[in-house]
C-alpha cells in the first residue's frame, strides 16, 4: 500500500522521485518525504497528507542531489503525521524507506532502546534504520550490514536504503514486499510499481524474494536470499504512458470503466482459436494440471473475492465440479482440508496481495497445482502460482476496482471452459460460450451507452445514507459488488444480500429512506424476484432496477427500472457489472468524494 521510489543518476533526481510519487498515489497513502545525499549529508523533507504537501514544501525548501529515496505512507503503525514519515533517520547516517510490516519489531526496538538508541517516531520501519547503523558502526559495509539487519527481521517488507558515507550508492532489499528496478542510461531506479518510473524508463528487472541490490550509475548487483550473486532479467514494460493519463475522462475510474469492452478483448486476444480455449496460454504444464483436477479452491479478497463467487456458479452449473470459494485473510487462518486433487484459484489485481499469497504459500505442499489470475505479470503471485492466466486489463489506477473485476470474470470463465472440456462439457457448447464472450465487447458497449439514464437515476442517491442491493443466482455475488462500489466511494453504507433473503432481516431495514438497487436478468430466477421487489414496494421502499429488455418490468411510481441488451444467462453477471459501476461513480461524483483515491483505502493491499 505504501509506495517507494528511489534513484542513483548523474543528474539531479529530487524531480523523478518526486514524480513517482504523484505516480503512487492511487495505492492510498497519508504522508510523503523523501532524503537526498548532497554535500556529505542527508537531507530530508517530510509532510503529512498529499504528495502536493510535499511539492509546495519543496518549491521553498528545495533539496539537491543524485541519490535519494522518496516514500509514500499508509499508517499501520503510528498515527499518519510528519514524525512517522518516511524516510527514517537513525542520527545524521543513514536514511531508510519502508513497505509492509516488521513483525517482529518490539523486541528488536527494546534491545535496541538498551543500547542506547532513541526513537524519534513510532513505527516499526525505525528498528530498521537503527539496525543498519549498529551494524555500519561495527565495521560492516552498507551491503553486510543489509544483509544482516535483513536476517534479524520478520515479516514482508521492501527497503530502501541511502548512507551519507556512500554517496553514489542505493541499497534495495526485498521480501514479501514488491520492488522493481528501473534500468536507465547511466542511472537506475527502484520502485515498489513500474508505474512510478514510466517517465524514466521502460526497462525493469523484478527483484525475487530475498534479493538485495546495490545500485550506483553504472550497474546493478544482487544477491539472492543465499548470499549469491544472481542476474535477473530486464522486462519492457509493455502498456503505452497513456495508460496511466485520464485523457478526456474527468476520472480514473470513469476511464477505466469505459475501458472495459477494449478490456474483455484484450483477455481473450490469443486465448481462443476455432471456437476453443487453448489450454497452453495458461501455461507449459496446463494439459497435465486439468487432466487431473477434481475441484476447484478460490481464494481472493474484496472485488476479487465477489469474482470467484461468481465462478462458483460456473464451475458447478455449468461443468459439475465442485468449487469452494474463501476469502483469502480466513482461509489462511484456519485449519483447511484440501482434498485430492484440488487445483488453487487465487485471483490478485496486483499479484501482491498479501493474504493471497500468504494462503498460496501454505497450502501449496497440499494441493494438485495454483493457478494465480493476475494482471501484473512480475508480480509474486504469478511467479509463484504453478499456472497463470494474465487478464492484461492495462493499468488500473482508480482504488475501486472496475475492469480489473470485469477481467478477471472473463479469465475465469475461460479456466471453466478449458477444464469443463474434461468433465462432460461438449464442443458444441464451449464453441457457443466462447462466441458470447466474442460478441461481449460490443455488448458492453452498448451498456455503456445508458450513461445519462444510470446518471439521472443516481441524483435519488445524493442525500441518502444507506442502500441495499440484491440478486439471485450468479448476480448474488454482482449485488455485493455493486454494494462495494457504492459504500467503497460514496461512502454511503451499502450492504448486498441474495434477495430470497428479504424476509430474513433486511426487510426491517426497508422504507422510503433506503433505496433497494436490484439486477434483474431476464432467467429463470425472474419470478421469485419479482415476488421480492413486491415485498420492498408494500414497505414502501423505493426501488432501481437493471432489467432485461424483454422484461414486462416498467418504471412507474416508487420504481425506476432500466432496460438492458439482451444476453446468455453465462454474460449476465459481467453485462451487469457495468451498469452497478456507473451508478456508484456518478452517486460519488454528486457527493464531491475523492472518486479515485477514497479515504481510508488503498488499491494494493500488500500487508495483512
Amino acid at each position: 500500500m505504501c509506495g517507494i521510489v528511489g534513484a542513483v543518476a548523474a543528474r539531479p533526481v529530487a524531480e523523478i522521485l518526486l514524480e513517482g510519487l504523484r505516480r503512487l498515489e492511487y495505492r492510498g497513502y497519508d504522508s510523503a518525504g523523501m532524503a537526498l545525499i548532497a554535500d556529505k549529508d542527508i537531507h530530508r523533507l517530510r509532510r503529512a497528507g498529499k504528495v502536493s504537501a510535499l511539492a509546495d514544501a519543496l518549491s521553498t525548501e528545495p533539496l539537491r542531489g543524485h541519490t535519494g529515496i522518496a516514500h509514500t505512507r499508509w499508517a499501520t503503525h503510528g498515527k499518519p503525521n510528519e514524525v512517522n514519515a518516511h524516510p527514517h533517520m537513525s542520527g545524521e547516517q543513514l536514511a531508510v524507506v519502508h513497505n509492509g510490516i516488521i513483525e517482529n519489531y518490539e523486541p528488536i526496538k527494546a534491545q535496541l532502546i538498551e543500547q542506547g538508541y532513541v526513537f524519534a517516531s513510532e513505527t516499526d520501519t525505525e528498528v530498521v534504520a537503527h539496525l543498519l547503523d549498529q551494524a555500519i558502526k561495527s565495521g560492516m559495509s552498507l551491503k553486510q550490514a543489509v544483509q544482516n539487519t535483513v536476517s534479524q527481521l520478520e515479516g514482508a517488507f521492501a527497503l530502501g536504503v541511502i548512507h551519507k558515507d556512500f554517496p553514489d550508492l542505493l541499497v534495495a532489499a526485498r521480501k514479501g514486499s514488491p520492488l522493481v528496478i528501473g534500468v536507465g542510461m547511466g542511472e537506475y531506479f527502484i520502485a515498489s510499481d513500474q508505474l512510478a518510473l514510466l517517465p524514466v524508463t521502460d526497462r525493469f528487472m523484478f527483484l525475487e524474494d530475498g534479493d538485495i541490490a546495490l545500485l550506483t550509475q553504472d550497474q546493478v548487483e544482487i544477491v539472492d536470499k543465499y548470499g549469491q550473486d544472481v542476474q535477473r532479467s530486464i522486462s519492457v514494460y509493455e502498456h503505452g504512458i497513456s495508460a496511466v493519463d485520464k485523457g478526456e475522462f474527468k476520472h480514473f475510474m470513469l476511464k477505466e470503466i469505459y475501458e472495459q469492452p477494449d478490456v474483455m478483448a484484450q483477455v481473450l486476444e490469443g486465448r481462443i482459436a476455432n471456437g476453443h480455449v487453448l489450454e497452453q496460454a495458461f501455461g507449459v504444464d496446463a494439459k497435465h494440471v486439468f487432466d487431473q483436477v477434481k475441484q476447484v479452491q478460490i481464494v481472493a479478497c474484496g472485488t476479487s473475492y465477489h469474482a470467484g463467487m461468481v465462478a462458483k456458479y460456473w464451475f458447478e452449473e455449468l461443468i459439475g465440479l465442485p468449487c469452494m470459494v474463501e476469502v483469502a485473510s480466513e482461509f489462511r487462518y484456519r485449519s483447511v482440508v484440501i482434498r485430492e486433487g484440488t487445483l488453487l484459484i487465487t485471483l490478485s489485481q496486483s499479484g501482491e496481495t498479501a493474504d493471497t499469497l500468504a494462503a498460496l504459500r501454505d497450502v501449496k505442499s497440499q494441493i494438485l497445482a495454483s493457478l494465480s489470475i493476475c494482471n501484473v505479470p512480475g508480480s509474486s503471485l504469478v511467479r509463484e502460482s504453478d499456472l497463470c492466466l494474465m487478464t492484461n486489463a492495462g493499468p488500473e489506477i482508480g482504488v475501486a476496482s472496475t475492469k480489473a473485476f470485469t477481467s478477471q470474470l472473463v479469465a475465469l470463465l475461460l479456466t471453466c471452459l478449458v477444464i469443463g472440456c474434461r468433465h462432460g462439457l461438449t464442443s458444441e457448447q464451449e464453441k457457443q460460450i466462447v462466441t458470447d464472450l466474442q460478441n461481449l465487447p460490443t455488448l458492453t458497449r452498448t451498456i455503456l451507452d445508458l450513461d445519462e439514464p444510470v446518471k439521472a437515476m443516481a441524483e435519488a442517491f445524493a442525500e441518502k445514507h444507506h442502500a441495499l442491493f440484491l440478486g439471485r443466482g450468479a448476480l448474488y455475488p454482482i449485488a455485493l459488488e455493486g454494494a462495494l462500489k457504492l459504500k467503497e466511494i460514496s461512502y454511503i453504507h451499502a450492504e448486498g444480500y441474495p434477495a430470497g433473503e428479504l424476509k430474513h432481516g433486511p426487510l426491517a431495514l426497508v422504507d422510503k429512506d433506503m433505496p433497494v438497487v436490484t439486477v434483474a436478468p431476464n432467467n429463470e430466477m425472474l419470478d421469485k424476484l419479482k415476488a421480492n421487489l413486491q415485498e420492498v414496494r408494500a414497505r414502501g421502499g423505493e426501488l432501481f432496477v437493471f432489467a432485461g429488455c424483454e422484461q414486462t418490468l416498467k418504471s412507474e411510481e416508487g420504481m425506476q427500472v432500466i432496460a438492458l441488451p439482451a444476453c446468455s444467462k453465462l454474460m449476465e453477471p459481467i453485462v451487469y457489472t457495468l451498469p452497478l459501476q456507473l451508478l456508484s461513480y456518478h452517486v460519488a461524483v454528486l457527493k464531491g468524494t475523492d472518486v479515485d483515491q477514497p479515504r481510508n483505502l488503498a488499491k494494493s493491499v500488500t500487508v495483512e
